[in-house]
């Protein structure tokens, strides 16, 4: 027992040393980011979102498209808090404004930059990722070369942004020099019985890629400004319910 307890203590210690030399440095309790995702946190490296990073988002059509920018907005709502402003980049941005603040993300807290050509929004999130001033960085893009990645990567390894690129209808999905990689699905809503209109945003999440992480597979809703986690057996009853 004694034996098998100093081989946990040592491989535990070798994953610590190897996320140090990856650039994960451990963070002390009184400095962790609640980002809100509970349980699913397990699947980052040292158990926290990392921050200070680039992550990638795929969908493949308009409905998966607007559940991502949902939970794209929800994660950067607890990533910037009561301070804090996000830039967001794009060619054709369907997002309306004041509906971020069903997120808890005031408007004017966010800087808007639509462009016409694409690699002019890889040049705008480029410059974007290396101001320190600003919190996240969201660009909406179809394609980006592994190349182009890693001039991203660079840019937040130095200013500590975060930084979203969400790939809407990309011809294929290649590798690049992102920390992880999503795709959100959007899911039915639960309806207290009675009331018309739409619940609360659900979504099947998708963690595709992280590393030196678990990738797995949840599902969330967001209520009450914060991420729930729902059960299958809760989701399958809620859908029953909707299409009874």
């Amino acid at each position: 027992m004694e034996e098998a307890a100093n081989k946990s203590e040592i491989i535990e210690k070798l994953k610590k040393e190897m996320l140090l030399m990856q650039g994960f440095s451990a963070v002390l309790d009184h400095e962790r980011p609640d980002i809100g995702l509970g349980p699913m946190e397990k699947a980052f490296p040292n158990h926290i979102f990392p921050t200070a990073a680039v992550h990638e988002f795929v969908s493949a059509h308009a409905a998966a498209a607007a559940a991502t920018t949902g939970f794209m907005a929800g994660l950067i709502s607890h990533l910037m808090k009561t301070e804090g402003t996000c830039l967001w980049v794009g060619t054709g941005r369907q997002l309306f404004p004041p509906g971020l603040k069903a997120f808890g993300i005031s408007p004017d807290r966010m800087i808007f930059i639509d462009l016409q050509r694409e690699r002019d929004v890889l040049w705008a999130i480029e410059e974007g990722l290396k101001c320190s001033a600003l919190t996240a960085v969201v660009a909406e893009l179809k394609e980006i070369s592994l190349t182009e990645s890693r001039r991203l990567q660079l840019a937040v390894e130095r200013s500590r942004v975060t930084g979203f690129l969400h790939r809407c209808n990309a011809k294929k999905t290649n590798h690049i020099a992102s920390v992880s990689r999503w795709e959100i699905s959007p899911i039915v809503s639960h309806l207290e019985a009675g009331v018309p209109g739409v619940g609360d945003p659900r979504w099947n999440v998708e963690l595709q890629k992280i590393r030196n992480g678990k990738p797995g597979s949840w599902q969330l809703e967001w209520s009450a400004g914060r991420f729930t986690h729902l059960t299958t057996t809760a989701t399958e009853s809620t859908f029953i319910q909707q299409t009874g």
